[in-house]
């Protein structure tokens, strides 16, 4: 499967943004799927995943009650929606397709794959 994420901005603290990453392939809903975030001079880090039902979903806990991560397997497309948000968001967004259904719960990039290019996401204070 072939990632593009989509929907970054410039945004004041308090705003929202929604954040779309599209999918090729006709596997797409086979697979679940994560956004991690990496920070200028910080390692990649977990924001959310979703099963491939799109029935479970787990968050970061920097993010927890913010962000809602969805899907619509109709559209090969997967969704992270952005409120609340806060300077210390500020990073470029990742989306990424689970390489196994047992890696479920795992925060690691390498149990990750099919990598987007990333999309900036600025908020401002």
């Amino acid at each position: 499967v072939q990632l593009q994420a989509s929907g970054g901005g410039l945004v004041q603290a308090g705003g929202s943004l929604r954040l779309s990453c599209a999918a090729s392939g006709r596997t797409f809903s086979s697979y679940g799927m994560g956004w991690f975030r990496q920070a200028p001079g910080k390692g990649r880090e977990f924001v959310a995943a979703i099963t491939w039902g799109g029935v479970t979903t787990r968050y970061a806990d920097s993010v927890k009650g913010r962000f809602t991560i969805s899907r619509d397997n109709a559209k090969n497309t997967v969704y992270l929606q952005m409120n609340s948000l806060k300077p210390e968001d500020t990073a470029v967004y990742y989306c990424a397709a689970m390489r196994a259904a047992r890696v479920w719960g795992s925060t690691n990039t390498a149990d990750f794959g099919s990598w987007g290019q990333g999309t900036q996401v600025t908020v401002s204070s």
